[in-house]
């Protein structure tokens, strides 16, 4: 073993643990083991962030929905489901998008992403049982607008949670007069 080595196995001894020299890992490190079944399941995810898994389960309950709207319609079988697939999809990788983005959106802004997500969402599935355009425009367009008054007053009342923070701090409010122009 060359001289290089053995600093670089001493220098990761004093850091990690003891140095197993033959395979240059550490002698003492413990790798978990992974449960399988439910258990597994359920260590695995812990790990998944909200921002992940919440746009996900809403897009498969909104694909279920479809999968009902479509069904009461009178579409059957596999078609329904086809719809029902593609509103899931479609959904989950907006919503994964929007829930990304997120940070980087201004509280309005965020808010009418959202409204705007569920509104064209829920005017598409009242469109799918035969309803007119106009009617499953109006329909959408009220849908997004509760969501967005909804949306604004979640992330207004829920300011530490924010990734921007506080929207405009109390404590820093200046009223400002603007000069009058004497002639």
């Amino acid at each position: 073993m060359d001289q290089h080595a053995q600093r670089h196995g001493a220098r990761a001894a004093r850091s990690h643990g003891t140095v197993d020299v033959e395979r240059g890992a550490t002698a003492n490190a413990h790798t978990p083991d992974r449960a399988s079944g439910m258990a597994g399941m359920a260590t695995r995810a812990k790990r998944i962030p909200p921002r992940v898994s919440l746009p996900i389960i809403t897009a498969l309950a909104f694909g279920c929905f479809t999968i009902f709207r479509t069904h009461t319609d009178g579409t059957k079988g596999g078609p329904a489901m086809l719809y029902g697939l593609a509103a899931a999809v479609v959904t989950g990788v907006l919503g994964l998008v929007v829930a990304h983005f997120q940070s980087s959106m201004v509280t309005e802004t965020r808010a009418l992403a959202y409204a705007t997500l569920f509104g064209c969402s829920i005017g598409w599935v009242y469109s799918l049982g035969g309803e007119s355009i106009l009617k499953s425009s109006a329909f959408g367009f009220t849908f997004a607008a509760c969501m967005f008054v909804v949306a604004l007053y979640v992330f207004r009342t829920h300011r530490v949670r924010e990734p921007h923070g506080e929207h405009r701090p109390h404590g820093t409010h200046r009223h400002h007069r603007l000069p009058v122009a004497t002639h």
